[in-house]
């Protein structure tokens, strides 16, 4: 089957070498350490390593260790028994029991406490977890894996991160570009970020002016592909015309770029090849997931689920209009794959 790139757009030869990597690694139960600045999309990566694995039609956890308090997080991973803590009032089971069966992703790991860093690392050795407040060791059969936007070799030698759990954690480094270094991705990008915003707002596509174009890929983007959506949606909203010009952007990004005339001109690459016209699954396809009818219709639906998703911004209401159903069937299938969250 076709390797599903999780709605990842671009040709750049720097993502093509990621998506090199991720057709190799994916299939396996091996695990990855995915790096790169803030905004380049690694959850988008780390979701199309789990759709393109052979546990995609169990459920994918994500958790965001940064975003959690450190009292509390140890209770989201391994959860706890009623009366653990003052307000434990019932026994809850915590990401790695819900995950069982598919993949769990770490979200920003080196923002973790040293001491949870431990029971991580029990988790990667020996497959067992134990819940707060608990006595007995539960097995668990997850596939992690994690991310962050550190340079976790300086953590380590900072004493920040524990050695061993980053060895442990970087068997299968992969790391996504930041949009500076993807070339003319950057315009791909933002021509896909203007369809989607003036179809939301109901009004003409914004085209670039050639000049724009220009400043575009000169532009750094420090915030990366979220910063340049983000920017997107603001010219769909603010641009007059039906073209974007440079009296239109903030004088931030023309200082950053200098002279307009001397920026160069804009090559960009020659599409990749794809095969032409609509394929209609085989049986081919299943059996080399070794996966019954069942799971295989289970999984096609899922990804088709994730794209309206993407495609709506997370609105509900536009994701089942997308896929032609009502409202409370979309939310019956993602609380069934526990995506509602």
């Amino acid at each position: 089957m076709e390797l599903n790139t999780g709605g990842i757009i671009g040709q750049s030869s720097s993502l093509r070498d990621v998506f090199r990597i991720l057709a190799k690694v994916a299939p396996t139960d091996s695990t990855v350490l995915v790096t790169g600045e803030s905004g380049t999309g690694k959850e988008l990566l780390v979701r199309a390593l789990h759709m393109n694995s052979q546990r995609a039609d169990k459920p994918f956890v994500p958790i965001n260790c940064g975003a959690i308090p450190r009292e509390l997080l140890e209770s989201e991973l391994f959860g706890h028994e009623k009366g653990a803590f003052t307000h434990a009032i019932r026994t809850r089971p915590g990401r790695f029991e819900v995950a069982d069966g598919g993949t769990i992703f770490l979200d920003e790991i080196g923002e973790m406490d040293l001491t949870l860093q431990v029971k991580i690392l029990r988790v990667l050795q020996e497959k067992e977890i134990e819940r707060v407040g608990g006595t007995s060791i539960r097995k668990v059969d997850v596939r992690i894996i994690a991310a962050t936007n550190r340079n976790l070799e300086e953590e380590v030698r900072a004493g920040r991160f524990r050695e061993d759990l980053y060895y442990r954690l970087n068997v299968i480094p992969l790391h996504l570009p930041p949009l500076r270094d993807r070339g003319a991705d950057i315009l791909l990008l933002a021509e896909h970020f203007l369809v989607k915003f003036c179809k939301s707002k109901e009004r003409p596509t914004l085209k670039l002016d050639e000049t724009i174009r220009r400043i575009f890929a000169a532009y750094p983007w420090p915030g990366n592909v979220r910063e340049l959506e983000n920017f997107m949606e603001r010219l769909s909203i603010l641009c007059d015309d039906d073209c974007i010009q440079p009296y239109d952007l903030p004088q931030k990004i023309l200082d950053e770029v200098g002279d307009i005339t001397d920026l160069p001109e804009i090559v960009m690459p020659e599409p990749a090849a794809v095969p032409m016209g609509f394929a209609w699954p085989k049986i081919e396809d299943m059996q080399k997931r070794d996966m019954d009818l069942k799971q295989f219709l289970d999984t096609i639906e899922e990804r088709l689920l994730l794209e309206a998703l993407d495609q709506a911004d997370g609105v509900k209401n536009q994701a089942a209009e997308i896929l032609g159903v009502k409202r409370t069937t979309l939310i019956e299938k993602l609380k069934k794959r526990q995506m509602d969250k």
